[in-house]
């Protein structure tokens, strides 16, 4: 059995958790089914920007170049994760599939195919980007034209001219709503319930930097002291023809984990006509889709901007210690509730997501490195 930890994963959270336990001593076995270490920042949308400020989202031990904007974009991020990685000397093993990994006595055996790698520590770090959701709207099996998850999406190269429905209103939802307008589609986005909003930054103040207030008081409270703020600043989503939401934006995150949209330029689009609202979908015809509000209109394109969700039964089986029924880890950071078993950024932060990675990176090599690694 080899005495190194085994982490799955090459992306940020990955390379932060092996950068932590190299501080502390060991050396780990990096390994990812892809060809190139980055994780999912090389498969998503070109326009992408880091919708947390530089000065909070670099990784332990390494700051963010400073002359990089205060918002960093797609590419930049994957040249500081590469650089990460040359400062620390991670080397992953790249192309190598965990097929299944199983308890075996203290120790857990590793499955890349044929191939078995037993270790004492097994640190998944795989991401809450792992399985692209794609809702049944009914009818849209149908669907004449492409309908592509967000996942799937570049940029608006031949989508000008075209009549294009974003499904969702999460950030992803917003960015490429914003790119299609401003590639000379028509667009539209089908929002289904109540949404929260944020603007980027208050009085200059990164907005997720505002999460040092759930620290200071219940994440309630820290809701209704911003909310005023934030009305002033951009008013509510009735104003835009979406729904009100009945909680905060701290709320949503804690109770249902899910992010609210940090507006990159999406309401000023709604705004200024250059994107249109409608309801949820009750169904499509052909190209022809029909609203909640018994409206109806036809596209040539959808784009489900609909999330990802998490499912580590495939590899791991079903572990009521250790997952939900679905498959996603109960416990981010800190024990699994199985010995030797550890989980990196599985759950969002109102802080953002890379910071989050840093703090459960240092918290997981720490519990490794006490138990003698």
């Amino acid at each position: 059995m080899t005495r190194q930890p085994i982490i799955v994963g090459a992306g940020a959270a990955g390379l932060a958790v092996a950068a932590c336990l190299k501080q502390g001593g060991l050396d780990p076995l990096v390994l990812d089914k892809a060809p190139r270490l980055g994780g999912g920042w090389r498969h998503h949308y070109d326009r992408l920007v880091l919708h947390t400020s530089r000065g909070r989202s670099g990784l332990p031990g390494m700051a963010m170049p400073a002359h990089y904007p205060r918002y960093p974009t797609r590419a930049q991020v994957i040249d500081y994760l590469e650089g990460y990685a040359a400062k620390f000397r991670i080397g992953p093993r790249l192309g190598a599939e965990v097929t299944r990994a199983d308890r075996c006595g203290r120790a857990w055996a590793v499955h890349l195919g044929d191939e078995v790698i037993e270790t004492p520590h097994l640190i998944f770090a795989t991401g809450i980007a792992m399985i692209p959701e794609r809702p049944p709207l009914p009818g849209i099996d149908g669907f004449p034209g492409p309908a592509l998850h967000s996942s799937d999406y570049r940029n608006a190269d031949g989508f000008a001219g075209k009549r294009v429905l974003v499904v969702g209103f999460g950030n992803s939802a917003g960015d490429i709503a914003v790119d299609l307008a401003e590639g000379g589609a028509s667009v539209e986005m089908s929002v289904r319930g109540p949404v929260n909003i944020l603007p980027k930054e208050l009085f200059g103040i990164p907005i997720t930097s505002f999460g040092i207030l759930r620290k200071i008081f219940p994440y309630t409270v820290a809701d209704a002291l911003t909310q005023p703020v934030v009305r002033m600043k951009i008013g509510r989503p009735s104003d835009y023809g979406l729904q009100d939401p009945p909680k905060g934006p701290l709320s949503q995150i804690i109770e249902e984990g899910k992010i609210p949209l940090i507006d990159m330029g999406t309401l000023a689009a709604i705004k200024a006509g250059h994107i249109g609202v409608r309801p949820g979908i009750t169904g499509i015809d052909g190209g022809r889709v029909t609203f909640a509000d018994g409206s109806a209109q036809d596209y040539d394109a959808i784009l489900l901007a609909t999330g990802y969700r998490q499912d580590l039964r495939p590899i791991l089986g079903a572990l009521p210690e250790a997952l939900d029924f679905d498959g996603r880890p109960l416990v981010s950071g800190g024990p699994s509730g199985l010995p030797g078993l550890w989980f990196c950024s599985y759950h969002v932060s109102p802080s953002g997501q890379l910071a989050q990675m840093g703090i459960e990176a240092q918290d997981i090599a720490d519990a490794i490195l006490r138990l003698g690694g």
